[in-house]
């Protein structure tokens, strides 16, 4: 069987954590580190407009000599942003994130925000789905179905 991002989401939760374009990246490391992520939604009201991760942070605002407390999310985020729908495969989402060498999807029902999901969500997915596949195959051959 298949796992979908719904049942990924079912799993983990659809908690997003978000900020605004002018928030300085000082506060959205903060936000990060409270919650325990990788990575923040930049929102404009209900539209998406960027994300920001880690890597964001390492790259343009550390290495460019930036100051975190002085630089506005909006200028180091990526707005090119990749989604996926909540009917995704485990397997569709890693092949895109291989892909396009992102590590989080944000995930659109409707048009509306429902979650977002990482790289190790996706994992932990498949690796749970290929240990089920393979208890069942050996109760199959043992015969303690």
């Amino acid at each position: 069987m298949e796992i979908t991002v719904r049942r990924i989401l079912e799993q983990k939760g659809k908690n997003v954590w978000s900020v605004f374009p002018e928030t300085p990246v000082y506060e959205a490391l903060v936000l990060m580190a409270e919650k325990e992520v990788g990575a923040l939604l930049v929102m404009k009201g209900e539209e998406l407009a960027g994300i920001i991760s880690e890597r964001d942070y390492a790259r343009k605002v550390i290495l460019k000599g930036k100051s975190s407390r002085d630089t506005p999310v909006r200028e180091i985020m990526s707005s090119d942003v990749y989604y996926i729908s909540p009917s995704y495969t485990a397997e569709e989402c890693m092949s895109l994130m291989l892909e396009k060498k992102i590590r989080h999807l944000p995930v659109f029902e409707n048009n509306a925000l429902a979650g977002i999901i990482s790289i190790g969500d996706v994992v932990k997915a498949i690796i749970n789905s290929k240990e089920q596949q393979i208890n069942e195959l050996s109760g199959y051959i043992t015969g303690s179905r």
